[in-house]
C-alpha cells in the first residue's frame, strides 16, 4: 500500500532532516514548518523510522481539508474510510492540536473526530460499538490556520528513544536534537570531538553512532510493527541491512565534567549504545581546560541560567569561550545555548547562529569556524 509520510521535525531543524532524506534517497520532498512530506510504503515507513536521526516521528497521512466549524470537521473525517487504516479491533487513541484556527478547543475537537471515526468504521464493518481490544492506533488531528491534517503515528514512543539511555541526568539533551547539532557542526569524523560539558554523553553518543553509521533506531521497535495489517517484514529486512552498514571506524571523542557521578551514566550509555570503545569520559573543570590536539571539534551545551546558574556565572562561563578560541584557533567551537549576550560575552560574533528550540527554550546555536 502507498501512502503519503510525514517526518515531523523539531522547529529550525526541517533542513538537517531533509538532507538526511536526501542522502537516504528520498527526493520530491516538500518542506514545510515542523514537517518534511514524501511518499513511501510500508519498506520505507520502516526505512524512515530506522535511520532517521533528527526527526520527531513517521506519521501516515491520512487526509487534509479545510474545517471552520465542527460539523465541516465532522463531515471530513466520516468522509474518509477508516477501514483502510484500522481494523475492526484497533484501539483508537485520537490527540491533536490547533494553532490559529477558529477551532480552538482541542479537547472537542478529538471528540468530535473521535466520533466520526467511529460512525466511518461503523459503516465498513457494519457496527455500531467497538471493543478497541487490539493494536494501539494513536490518530491525530491537527488544526493550522483553520486547515485540517488527519493523520496516524507509525513511530510509537518518540523516535528520541533510541534504547541506551537508562538515565539522562540532569538537564537532558534530547537525542533527536543532539543528532542535529553533530551534523550541523564542522566535524570530519577524522578529528576529535569534543564535549566539555558531556553530562550523561548524548553528544558524543549521537556523534559515535553518526560517524560509524549506525541507524539509530537499530535496537527498538515501533507501533506499526504491531499493526495486523501492516507488513511488518519489512523491519527484518532493513534491519539486517542497517547492521550490515555499521562501519568499525577509529575515533577519537573526549566528553569531560565537573560530576563524576553523571560521568557514569555517560559511561554505561555509551556502552548500552555499542560504542564505548570510542568515546573517554574524564573528570574535568572547565576552566581547567586544556588539550594537546591542535585540531578538533568542540561541542558544547553548557548551562545557561535555565539549569543551575546565575547571570554571573553563566557570563564567565561564556567568556571563557572566549578564552578558549584564542588557545586553539584551529579549532571549530560550536556552543549550543540560551544565555542571553552569549556573543558580547565571548568577545565576538559567531561565525554562524541558528535559532533552536530545546523543549519550548528559544535557544541558539552558535559556531565559531577554525582559522
Amino acid at each position: 500500500m502507498d501512502y503519503r509520510l510525514i517526518a515531523t521535525t523539531t522547529f529550525g531543524l526541517e533542513a538537517v532532516t531533509k538532507k538526511e532524506l536526501q542522502r537516504l534517497g528520498y527526493d520530491e520532498l516538500v518542506v514545510e514548518n515542523g514537517k518534511i512530506e514524501l511518499d513511501g510504503d510500508a519498506y520505507d515507513i520502516a526505512m524512515l523510522n530506522t535511520w532517521l536521526r533528527t526527526a520527531e516521528r513517521v506519521l501516515i497521512k491520512v487526509a487534509e481539508f479545510p474545517a471552520t466549524s465542527f460539523e465541516e470537521l465532522f463531515e471530513g473525517t466520516t468522509a474518509i474510510d477508516w477501514s483502510q487504516f484500522v481494523p475492526e479491533d484497533g484501539k483508537m487513541h485520537v490527540v491533536g492540536k490547533s494553532v490559529k484556527s477558529k477551532l480552538f478547543s482541542v479537547p472537542d475537537c478529538q471528540s468530535i473526530v473521535k466520533k466520526a471515526i467511529v460512525k466511518s468504521m461503523g459503516r465498513a464493518y457494519d457496527r455500531e460499538f467497538f471493543d478497541e481490544d487490539g493494536a494501539v492506533y494513536k490518530i491525530e488531528v491537527a488544526l493550522l490556520k483553520d486547515v485540517v491534517t488527519l493523520s496516524i503515528d507509525t513511530s510509537g514512543a518518540g523516535l528520541h528513544k533510541r534504547g541506551y539511555r537508562a538515565d539522562a541526568g540532569g538537564a537532558p539533551l534530547k537525542e533527536t536534537l543532539a543528532a542535529a547539532l553533530v551534523q550541523m557542526a564542522r566535524w570530519n569524523f577524522s578529528t576529535p570531538l569534543v564535549d566539555p560539558f558531556c553530562g550523561s554523553g548524548t553528544l558524543l553518543i549521537e556523534g559515535s553512532m553518526y560517524a560509524r553509521n549506525m541507524a539509530p533506531g537499530l535496537n527498538r521497535n515501533f507501533v506499526c510493527e504491531t499493526w495486523p495489517n501492516f507488513e511488518a517484514s519489512v523491519f527484518d529486512d532493513v534491519r539486517e541491512d542497517a547492521r550490515g552498514a555499521v562501519k568499525d571506524k577509529e575515533l577519537t571523542l573526549y566528553g569531560y565534567d565537573i560530576d563524576g557521578k553523571v560521568l557514569k551514566i555517560a559511561r554505561a550509555n555509551a556502552l548500552a549504545a555499542g560504542v564505548g570503545s570510542n568515546i573517554e569520559f574524564q573528570r574535568r573543570d572547565f576552566y581547567d581546560f586544556s588539550s594537546g590536539w591542535e585540531e578538533a571539534c568542540l561541542i558544547a551545551n553548557p548551562p545557561y541560567g535555565e539549569r543551575l546558574l546565575d547571570e554571573k556565572e553563566v557570563a564567565r562561563l561564556n567568556k571563557e569561550f572566549g578564552v578558549l578560541a584564542s588557545n586553539f584557533p584551529r579549532w571549530h567551537l560550536n556552543i549550543f545555548s540560551a544565555a542571553g549576550g552569549f556573543e558580547e560575552d565571548f568577545g565576538r560574533k559567531s561565525d554562524k547562529n541558528r535559532k533552536l528550540y530545546n523543549g519550548r527554550i528559544l535557544t541558539r546555536f552558535y559556531q565559531y569556524y577554525a582559522k
